[in-house]
């Protein structure tokens, strides 16, 4: 019942446009600051944090090899991606476009983000991006993904025609 409410109801619709704009703000007004800033945005501070972390060690061997081995040596590659991830992130989910997408962007740089032994605000926006991920397609109803998504369903999932048999002879 709650998932029929979820994805398909327009005031859940409503309720999930205002829940992914406040989510996407967060987002955005993040990697803004991070593109824009005085200085470039470097991670490797945070990198070298994480590596450090013993909690992080200790719990998470695997995303601390990750890290140690390939995101410290390649923090600008990183730097580049957290900026500009951050930033389309929030502007996918406030203007509705590939809304599920986003979100999942977004939950899954949440989840590095607090492997890596930060806290801030990433649990509270996990939570609230689950439910955009459950709604799926309802949550961008308002937004770009009313016009988008069925463009590309055209587009990419459009099924052949076949020809009859009586018009090829």
């Amino acid at each position: 019942m709650f998932m029929d409410f979820i994805r398909n109801n327009k005031i859940a619709a409503s309720v999930l446009t205002f829940l992914r704009i406040y989510i996407g703000w967060q987002w955005l007004t993040s990697g803004w600051g991070k593109i824009t800033g005085g200085e470039t945005f470097d991670a490797s501070g945070y990198l070298t944090g994480a590596v450090n972390n013993e909690a992080v060690i200790e719990t998470y061997p695997t995303y601390h090899a990750f890290i140690e081995s390939f995101a410290l040596p390649n923090a600008g590659v990183f730097s580049f991606m957290v900026a500009w991830g951050e930033f389309l992130v929030g502007l996918g989910l406030i203007l509705g476009v590939l809304t599920t997408a986003a979100a999942f962007f977004g939950i899954v740089m949440n989840f590095a983000f607090m492997f890596a032994g930060t806290v801030s605000s990433n649990p509270f926006l996990v939570l609230l991006t689950i439910f955009i991920l459950v709604a799926g397609h309802n949550a961008g109803k308002f937004g770009g993904d009313y016009y988008v998504i069925p463009y590309l369903r055209a587009k990419l999932f459009k099924t052949k025609q076949q020809t009859p048999l009586s018009q090829t002879a």
